[in-house]
């Protein structure tokens, strides 16, 4: 059964939410407006930027890199600048995602290697799970590593690969064992040079005519045998373990935010009694979906792994960053310069289909709620 306790922001957030309101406001250009979207801005000396500040690998040890803050402050920073549409996506999988993984399983020699210069804003990594023909079923993948001297050879391809042509490196799932009756055995991560031999990196274009997915395919893709990550054939277990941080946070909610900050903008003081409604909706729910995701914050502070809690905060946000478009566009009054809020509006819509299926699918979000809460 899932519980959500009732986490708070540390006392002294109000000051850090202050400097980094500072900072976003020193170093976006003049007048930028960007979505909300964690994947709405690759801009790697603004990384560098935030890594000379302290705020990547936020929670990590001092000897590493990092600050040792709680994982509610880094809420905080995190909170902040997905609210300003800064362009965080050059680190973005490194903080959230491949730090974590190299402090819970990585060898010393991978986490000194990386996770400093992860810190620095410097190196930058994309995940490598999903595959053509394999559709939400990760356990079918078939990209194999065949033992060699020295490492092994992946052959294979993986598909909807964010930032792969930019990213130095990849986290990579494959077999490196064949399939069988188990079929969450024989899987290993490793990590793979994106500029090395036998790989090629195709970008692919969305409907907002960018080019943030990719898919990378591997031709006899020679990989050392240092950069196999964890143990041999538990590469599922490290995948799952990954999931509270990679479905709970505020990116899980806000994807649309600046649609409702514009779309308030646009209304000012005296909106229509419909207007005023449409905005309590909006306000309630976020709110209601913030409260969830910091408890989920509270919960990874406390060593927990609220898989099942950081699940619902996914499906539910994702369903409220959808809806918001459609709540907006029933209160957007019909006269007037609407600039602001249609750019921010159609960039939104133009993206939204891929809303729900980033970090797991409506599908596969329901099923392992359904599992967690024993109906299934």
């Amino acid at each position: 059964m899932s519980q959500f306790p009732l986490n708070s922001l540390p006392p002294d957030s109000s000051a850090l939410r202050a400097r980094v309101r500072e900072f976003v406001a020193a170093n976006l250009p003049a007048g930028w407006r960007r979505n909300s979207d964690f994947m709405s801005g690759y801009d790697a000396d603004f990384s560098a930027k935030l890594g000379a500040q302290g705020w990547i690998g936020m929670t990590w040890p001092r000897q590493y890199g990092g600050g040792e803050h709680s994982y509610l402050e880094r809420y905080v920073v995190t909170e902040e600048l997905l609210a300003a549409g800064a362009p965080i996506s050059a680190h973005w999988f490194a903080d959230r995602q491949t730090g974590p993984l190299l402090l819970h399983f990585g060898s010393e020699i991978q986490r000194e290697r990386y996770l400093p210069s992860i810190c620095r804003g410097e190196c930058f990594f994309s995940i490598g799970m999903s595959e053509p023909d394999s559709g939400s079923d990760l356990a079918s993948i078939r990209t194999s590593a065949r033992a060699v001297d020295g490492g092994w050879l992946v052959n294979g391809s993986k598909l909807w690969t964010s930032f792969a042509h930019l990213n130095q490196h990849m986290v990579t799932l494959v077999r490196t064992a064949p399939p069988s009756d188990k079929r969450h055995e024989g899987m290993s991560q490793l990590i793979i040079d994106l500029n090395g031999d036998g790989v090629e990196v195709n970008p692919i274009t969305n409907m907002a005519g960018r080019a943030e997915f990719n898919e990378v395919v591997f031709t006899d893709a020679f990989v050392p045998r240092e950069n196999l990550v964890g143990i041999e054939g538990e590469g599922w277990q490290q995948v799952t373990s990954e999931l509270a941080h990679e479905r709970s946070g505020p990116e899980r909610f806000l994807s649309t935010f600046r649609v409702y900050v514009e779309l308030i903008r646009l209304l000012g003081r005296t909106p229509a009694q419909h207007q005023a409604a449409a905005v309590g909706r909006i306000t309630a729910q976020l709110m209601t979906l913030r409260r969830l995701s910091i408890s989920v914050a509270g919960m990874l502070e406390a060593g927990q792994t609220p898989n099942l809690e950081a699940a619902l905060v996914k499906e539910l946000g994702n369903n409220f960053e959808k809806a918001l478009l459609e709540m907006t566009r029933q209160a957007v009054p019909e006269q007037g310069d609407r600039g602001a809020y249609e750019a921010a509006y159609i960039e939104s819509l133009l993206l939204s289909p891929s809303i729900t299926l980033r970090g797991g699918t409506r599908e596969v979000l329901r099923g392992v709620i359904a599992r967690g809460l024993g109906l299934r």
